[in-house]
């Protein structure tokens, strides 16, 4: 099975939307196919939480095995998958406090980023989903 950029897509947004009951369970049949998968849980203010989401982004790759550990190239790609995922939701949270999941997947040279959250006004919550990849060195 040959599995593109698209498919690593659909693994982060399927990992960011998930609950944490059935996160656990993608993650295992991912694994199976042959896409590391990975999801955390974000909040806060946007304004402020930026350097947190990307850092929490970062450990957590590392951690579960999705990029190796003192690579800057991989440490490259996953802040600007990030990045560009928090700059497609930015303009609707700007000042709000938020609440999420980042949900990240990696297949080969594939790297994907989904933020889901929910963006806070009074009662009425603002949902929101942004997207970002990167192509990286195959280096497992």
């Amino acid at each position: 099975m040959n599995i593109g950029s698209i498919d690593v897509a659909k693994a982060s947004i399927e990992m960011a939307i998930s609950s944490r009951e059935i996160e656990k369970v993608l993650e295992e049949s991912f694994k199976k196919n042959g896409i590391l998968t990975v999801a955390i849980d974000i909040g806060g203010n946007i304004n402020t939480a930026v350097p947190k989401i990307l850092e929490r982004a970062l450990v957590a790759s590392k951690k579960k095995g999705l990029i190796n550990e003192n690579n800057h190239v991989h440490d490259g790609a996953v802040a600007g998958a990030t990045r560009e995922a928090l700059f497609q939701i930015y303009q609707k949270a700007n000042g709000f406090n938020v609440g999420g999941k980042i949900g990240i997947a990696r297949c080969g040279e594939h790297l994907s980023v989904c933020i889901f959250m929910s963006i806070g006004l009074l009662h009425l919550n603002e949902v929101v989903i942004g997207l970002g990849h990167r192509s990286i060195p195959d280096t497992y």
